[in-house]
């Protein structure tokens, strides 16, 4: 027998998914976890009421935020993920074979239920050797850690809870501080349709800590609204315009397939809708 389950992120929007079956749910050390089976979207994964990922439509977030950055740095051999515990961020990233990557979630427990309920979001990159798994606060693990990387890729949940000091002026400030020369930071911010604030928040706060900082687009089905924005940071102001032909020639030469991204989809990515730029100073 089928059983409601709301989201609880917009009030004013009552969005709802039918689960056939609830397999988990638990308050974790940080937050509410639930997953459950829905017809259409497979199985669900849901924080604090708000969701964060599914099945069917997953590889549109997760190449989006992983594969930009990488080709675009062209050289990317050190990558950063905060949060991600899903596990489908470092998956794409480990595509990319010079890539080592340090990974960094908080909660344990959403790790070992992705490996358990989403196994093909990892798809075994929790086991590869060149994943660096730690358990711990993101926040603190950027201020502290004297390693330098090439992009840092920021997979929070919104701007409330365990996710809301991934949010702030000083987390942006120590990302800068923690990334190479030429360095890349990509973060998620919400779907500006209804999270208006996200988007001219995170620009207030990014933009003083680096040359270059704007947002590329994505339209990911689950979270409704239109285009998610994503946003993007560096100090080499060449990073976000790049032709397609110099692109094409980077995913050729890395030689996997992809379902969403394309050469020609990173960059119309950054050429924004109007309402959007209209929310930029």
């Amino acid at each position: 027998m089928s059983r409601w389950i709301g989201e609880t992120l917009y009030p004013f929007y009552q969005q709802r998914f039918s689960a056939t079956e609830v397999l988990f749910e638990e308050k974790t050390e940080h937050q509410d976890l639930v997953i459950f089976e829905n017809d259409f979207f497979g199985r669900v994964m849901l924080l604090d009421g708000v969701t964060q990922t599914t099945d069917r439509d997953e590889f549109v977030y997760h190449e989006m935020i992983s594969h930009v950055p990488i080709f675009a740095h062209g050289n990317a051999q050190k990558v950063l993920i905060i949060g991600g515990g899903d596990g489908g961020v470092l998956r794409e990233v480990l595509r990319h074979k010079d890539v080592e990557c340090t990974m960094v979630e908080i909660d344990a427990s959403v790790v070992e239920m992705s490996k358990k309920y989403f196994p093909q979001h990892s798809d075994g990159a929790f086991e590869d050797p060149r994943c660096n798994l730690v358990i711990a606060d993101g926040l603190k693990f950027v201020k502290e850690t004297q390693d330098r990387f090439d992009v840092i890729i920021v997979d929070s949940t919104d701007p409330i809870g365990p996710g809301e000091v991934l949010f702030t002026s000083e987390f942006y400030s120590d990302c800068h501080d923690c990334l190479s020369q030429g360095g890349i930071l990509v973060t998620q911010n919400g779907v500006p349709f209804f999270q208006e604030d996200e988007v001219t928040t995170t620009q207030g706060r990014m933009a003083p800590h680096f040359k270059d900082m704007s947002f590329y687009v994505v339209a990911v089905p689950t979270y409704i609204g239109g285009f998610m924005t994503l946003a993007w940071a560096t100090d080499d102001v060449n990073k976000r315009q790049q032709s397609i032909a110099d692109i094409q020639a980077r995913f050729d030469q890395a030689g996997f397939e992809t379902n969403y991204y394309t050469p020609g989809v990173h960059v119309g990515a950054f050429s924004l809708p109007r309402y959007i730029e209209k929310l930029l100073k």
